[in-house]
């Protein structure tokens, strides 16, 4: 998903100037050293009246009171826990608690593959007798669950899958053989998966525990991408000394093969596999598999390759047959957000679809009646909580209030709704099991995250974290000001955008001006909260940039989301086209205030904002001075199936999207100084897309520079290398953008 922004949370050491007001360092800003406080790896408990999450030193896992916030218990210490053979624990990564709440699953010693797909150490913590026990010596694993039961653990090794029975000693057994590096993978997301439906466990138990389902993916027809890797330092693959390494893997590019996928069943008394018949197109999908409260039933959703039509099956794991109970069928495609908040409830299903133009929810049976709508309106449900069995109450969050803003709001089943969260700003929930309290995170345009609890009566019971501290550090700067805008274009459209001027701006005096932007499909750069702009944080590379004399402006062009379906599909087969015509727009809308100089604009953005970089400095009016594009795709035939499909169709269906709209095509139109920076290691937008673009300016004798990163992938960081690229483009826009 090219859905990138870099959301490291910030702090920001300081320099005094000779005025005395204190400055922003770059490279303390690259750093990462302005955090703001959080708290993270919250899980909610059953009782529902209390949570747990792991302490700040990773030392301890921790329980606490919803109502007070307050500690209530230690449910683990690594002090003084045992550990079986006496290895020792340095650090909890992660926790899985097990039905019954008697057992935790532990993660150590995490090593990340992908985005969101790691392999870990785990241990069985035995709660009655403060005991780690490993859940396997034969070597690390990925997405262990239990069983509903809780006397059994599954997980996946090397595309296989495990089981352990922790009434027999936990005796391990090998549930499949087949899997294969490059071949077969069970349980597990392939990488385009992982990347574009947003998962990486394609296993469940059934609800009695008698059956374990899974997908398992054959990935023979997916062709490979080879990456070379370096020596390099921080970290130094000290193998590849004189001769480079290589990293292969697959990925499917588009109108290329996928893998095959088909669902499974294992019956663990009888060991027993089967095929599940679930029908599927040949070259269609199965993004989740989802348990149900009805041990006779687990769900399975498919997709077709064009992504317009989702189809929720109920499949018998013991006669492998299935059912079709939804077929949910939009305009042009189906967002991947929508799928994500459908959920499976003991009772029914609960539907996010965009079937009247905008994403609404909508009440269904296990067996496919739709019982009521519950959301109605121009406006977009953004995230879904739980419904609640015992009231009919559905938790959700929504932009009802603006483009820009997400509130948390209750659909009660007599139709009306309530917002619980009625402060203008940018809320995210997590509900306790039984739906009676929530932590909120809250914050807007110029107030840090404030993480409280409240109840769901929308009263605030207590306020855990106001992030007092980073107020106080951010007192100490002279702030830049934030302030939203709206605009219209030539053609009539109107955009949103945010602006960061600088201190003591102004208004009589002619400012260059840098424009960040992203762009992408759905996403929204726009909006009434803190973590806004290339880092977040408070904008606080804006802020180092208004800084140095420059008005920075972010503006979401048509494509971008939270403005409905006609809007966000309006880029559809042609992605890139309407996406630069309105950063032009923009430019040429500043370059006409009174505060902007119109010859010194420029215009840089990373990932799907390095495609829109590009796309806009050769939309044909030359309006950007300068501009810089990191880790861009340059052609949508080098980006992967899932992602470039759901908009473009396939190369053969759509050749004139694919090869007309591009900054390949356009690069003898490239107008003003172009910085072209990319990692050699990206597993994501491939270096394919930067050498292919700068050749094409080559050869139309365009000048550039590129800057290339070894060994770092789509995020380019590590050691110093994220301080050295914001030196570069901040020293390429000063360069290129003086008086």
């Amino acid at each position: 998903m090219l859905r990138f922004l870099i959301t490291m949370c910030m702090a920001v050491i300081v320099s005094v100037a000779a005025d005395g007001a204190q400055e922003l360092d770059l490279k303390s800003i690259a750093a990462g050293d302005f955090r703001g406080e959080s708290i993270a790896e919250i899980t909610p408990l059953a009782d529902g009246e209390t949570y747990a999450q792991i302490s700040a030193d990773q030392k301890r896992i921790e329980q606490y009171s919803f109502k007070t916030g307050k500690l209530t218990a230690t449910l683990l210490n690594l002090e003084t826990i045992r550990v079986q053979g006496g290895r020792k624990v340095e650090a909890i990564d992660g926790y899985i608690l097990s039905p019954k709440g008697d057992k935790m699953l532990i993660e150590t010693n995490r090593q990340a593959i992908y985005r969101r797909s790691a392999t870990a150490d785990y241990y069985i913590y035995e709660m009655d007798n403060n005991r780690l026990v490993p859940l396997d010596d034969e070597g690390r694993q990925q997405a262990p669950m239990f069983s509903p039961d809780g006397t059994m653990i599954a997980f996946v090794r090397g595309g296989n899958i495990f089981l352990v029975k922790m009434l027999y000693d936990n005796a391990l057994s090998q549930v499949t053989k087949d899997g294969k590096q490059g071949e077969v993978i069970n349980g597990l997301a392939d990488w385009v998966y992982e990347e574009e439906f947003s998962t990486t466990t394609s296993m469940v138990f059934t609800a009695d525990s008698r059956q374990l389902c899974w997908i398992r993916f054959d990935e023979t027809a997916v062709k490979e991408y080879s990456i070379q890797l370096y020596k390099g330092l921080n970290p130094s693959r000290e193998a590849n000394l004189n001769y480079p390494g290589e990293y292969r893997y697959k990925y499917p590019k588009a109108g290329e093969d996928n893998s095959k996928v088909s669902a499974h069943s294992f019956d663990i008394k009888s060991k027993k596999t089967s095929l599940l018949q679930v029908p599927l197109d040949a070259d269609g999908y199965m993004p989740r598999i989802e348990a149900t409260a009805d041990p006779t039933k687990i769900a399975i959703f498919t997709m077709n390759r064009h992504q317009d039509c989702m189809r929720i099956y109920m499949v018998n794991p013991l006669s492998t047959e299935a059912k079709l109970v939804i077929e949910d069928k939009v305009d042009k495609y189906i967002k991947e957000e929508s799928m994500r908040s459908t959920l499976i409830t003991p009772s029914g299903i609960v539907l996010a679809s965009e079937r009247d133009g905008w994403n609404h929810l909508y009440l269904y049976t296990l067996t496919g009646q739709l019982k009521r709508r519950i959301t109605q309106g121009e406006f977009e449900v953004k995230d879904v909580y739980g419904y609640d069995e015992t009231t009919g109450d559905t938790y959700y969050a929504s932009n009802q209030k603006g483009w820009g803003e997400k509130q948390v709001y209750v659909a009660h089943l007599n139709g009306k709704t309530e917002c619980l969260t009625p402060q203008a700003g940018f809320n995210t929930a997590l509900f306790s099991s039984t739906y009676k309290y929530f932590i909120n995170t809250w914050s807007d345009l110029n107030t840090p995250p404030v993480i409280s609890i409240i109840s769901n009566k929308g009263k605030a019971l207590t306020t855990l974290v106001d992030n007092h501290e980073l107020k106080a550090k951010w007192a100490q700067v002279e702030e830049a000001t934030r302030e939203m805008f709206t605009l219209t274009t030539s053609e009539g459209v109107q955009l949103a955008g945010w602006m960061v001027k600088p201190t003591g701006f102004n208004p009589s005096k002619k400012y260059p001006v840098i424009m960040y932007q992203y762009g992408g499909p759905g996403n929204q750069q726009v909006q009434n909260r803190w973590s806004i702009g290339g880092l977040g944080q408070g904008a606080v590379l804006e802020q180092y940039i208004a800084q140095e004399g420059y008005v920075v402006v972010c503006v979401d062009g048509r494509g971008t989301g939270g403005r409905g379906a006609a809007f966000e599909k309006s880029t559809y087969l042609r992605l890139g086209e309407q996406e630069a015509a309105d950063q032009v727009e923009t430019a040429l809308w500043l370059g006409r205030q009174t505060y902007v100089d119109a010859d010194r604009i420029g215009i840089w953005g990373w990932s799907y904002g390095g495609w829109n970089t590009l796309m806009s400095m050769s939309e044909g009016r030359p309006v950007f001075k300068a501009g810089v594009a990191v880790a861009p795709p340059t052609c949508w035939r080098y980006y992967d199936t899932v992602y470039t499909e759901r908009y473009m169709r396939t190369p053969n269906e759509n050749p004139s999207g694919y090869d007309d709209v591009n900054p390949i095509s356009r690069a003898s139109k490239l107008s003003g100084a172009l910085l072209l920076c990319h990692g050699m290691a990206d597993d994501n937008v491939h270096l394919q897309n930067s050498v292919e673009y700068a050749e094409a300016l080559v050869q139309a004798d365009k000048d550039f520079k590129e800057l290339f990163y070894a060994n770092r992938n789509h995020g380019i960081a590590g050691g110093n290398t994220r301080h050295h690229l914001f030196r570069q483009i901040m020293g390429w826009f000063e360069q290129n953008m003086k008086d």
